[in-house]
């Protein structure tokens, strides 16, 4: 028995020991093992002007100055949320969002519907996952979906991202991926990215997905279990998803417990910018990291002019032949609250900030649900020329936004892209109800910029 007693400590000690050394043994192999480093592939409108100003000829645009707005979605008496876009072989957009009974419900699922540019048109939507099909999928039990984010694969193929959930809040998350080789026609089954190999928890997604010059994707990540922080997942190119093996890379663009939702602005194929939504005390400012060296090393985060209210964010950078590039923001540019949307520029690579054109603002505006309602059926047929009766999308507002006889306006989670052609599409959450799309051509967006910068100099 004394013997027993002696031993039982060692036995233990061995037992740390070995765990220690595997660990030590896996950061080896992975240090030894890191994948070749890759430069950032320009988006393909980045390449085409690029090129025009190589060979000299001048640059012209083939639309007028235009802005268009319209509703996504059309699902009333639902909570709708967090949308995203993506190009399609063709030209026209396909958004994604969640939506259902409320954020975090069963019933919740991934929504998507086409955007014909030709015809000014929104096609129907349509519900691609759900989570009971997840889980068919995946052979574990899912409690609830959340964000969806979609980019093409070097190799032709949709990849679409969300967060799924199957135990606890979002902290408990993790990302599960499908694939489409027909433009979102048809999907693949749900596969579960291992992120971590520790649980794989707290894994979510939100920014838009990049890819690198050698076919690699980029997704910007970040966690929310015990910190908030952002990293960078680099993804095969090989068009499956179904294993760890398929994280090639893993970065840390931030510490602590104040930093959420990165997005990745690419200047050139060395530079890039991440700004990320600030959680924490106030000032609260949006907080940025660069990197010179294609993603191989990252600066200390730090606090930028740009106010944040603990929202999502969205941006590109513009290919208008300056040093560091144009970069366009999208977000709530005040300290408290989802009320008001802006749309800001920045034209010394993020240092300074100016807003182009206010997309939502409703500060100040009535809170007694008699007059929300009216002021939110007001601003739905603003949106859609076609609306003649709001009613509809006045108390969808109300259920989502208004508690105790005080009402409240959101406008959030904007994602922002360009297309082949030069026109900007914007999407947001509109008062938790329908999913917002704005668009506008380059020409409207220079116009804006002309127009602001004789405004400060007279």
């Amino acid at each position: 028995m004394f013997n027993d007693i002696v031993r039982q400590p060692s036995a233990r000690h061995a037992l740390v020991f070995c765990a220690v050394l595997i660990a030590f043994g896996a950061a080896f192999y992975k240090v030894a093992h890191r994948p070749s480093p890759a430069l950032f592939q320009l988006p393909l409108i980045v390449q085409k002007i690029g090129i025009v100003q190589k060979i000299g000829a001048p640059q012209t645009s083939n639309a007028a100055p235009d802005i268009r707005t319209h509703f996504v979605s059309t699902r009333q008496d639902i909570s709708t949320h967090a949308a995203s876009l993506v190009e399609l072989s063709d030209g026209r957009i396909r958004a994604f969002w969640f939506a259902g009974s409320r954020e975090g419900a069963e019933d919740v699922e991934i929504r998507s519907a086409v955007f014909d540019p030709a015809k000014n048109l929104w096609g129907p939507e349509h519900s691609i996952a759900n989570r009971e099909d997840t889980q068919r999928s995946l052979l574990r039990y899912v409690k609830k979906l959340g964000n969806p984010v979609a980019q093409r694969a070097s190799d032709g193929t949709l990849r679409l991202f969300y967060v799924t959930v199957s135990l606890g809040g979002w902290a408990g998350s993790s990302i599960t991926a499908i694939t489409s080789s027909d433009d979102g026609a048809t999907w693949s089954p749900a596969r579960r990215l291992i992120t971590s190999p520790f649980i794989n928890i707290s894994t979510l997604i939100k920014g838009t997905p990049f890819l690198y010059s050698d076919g690699t994707m980029g997704l910007p990540v970040y966690h929310e279990f015990i910190g908030k922080f952002g990293e960078l997942l680099r993804i095969k190119n090989n068009g499956r998803i179904n294993s760890s093996g398929e994280i090639i890379d893993k970065q840390r663009l931030s510490s602590g417990k104040s930093t959420l939702q990165p997005v990745l602005l690419i200047k050139n194929p060395q530079q890039a910018l991440v700004l990320m939504r600030r959680s924490g005390a106030s000032p609260k400012r949006v907080i940025a990291t660069t990197t010179d060296n294609a993603g191989q090393h990252w600066s200390v985060p730090t606090k930028t002019a740009l106010a944040n209210p603990d929202a999502a964010i969205s941006g590109v950078v513009l290919p208008d032949g300056l040093p560091d590039g144009r970069i366009l923001v999208v977000l709530n540019n005040i300290e408290e609250g989802r009320d008001a949307l802006s749309l800001v520029v920045s034209a010394d690579g993020g240092a300074t900030w100016k807003t182009v054109y206010q997309l939502e603002d409703q500060r100040g505006q009535p809170t007694e649900p008699a007059r929300y309602m009216q002021a939110a059926g007001e601003l739905a047929k603003a949106t859609e020329a076609s609306i003649t009766d709001a009613t509809g999308y006045a108390k969808s507002a109300r259920r989502n936004k208004c508690e105790a006889q005080i009402c409240g306006f959101e406008f959030s989670y904007p994602y922002l892209i360009q297309t082949h052609n030069g026109d900007f599409h914007l999407v947001y959450t509109w008062n938790r109800s329908f999913i917002k799309h704005v668009q506008f051509t380059r020409a409207w967006l220079d116009q804006r910029i002309e127009k602001l910068t004789d405004a400060e100099l007279h």
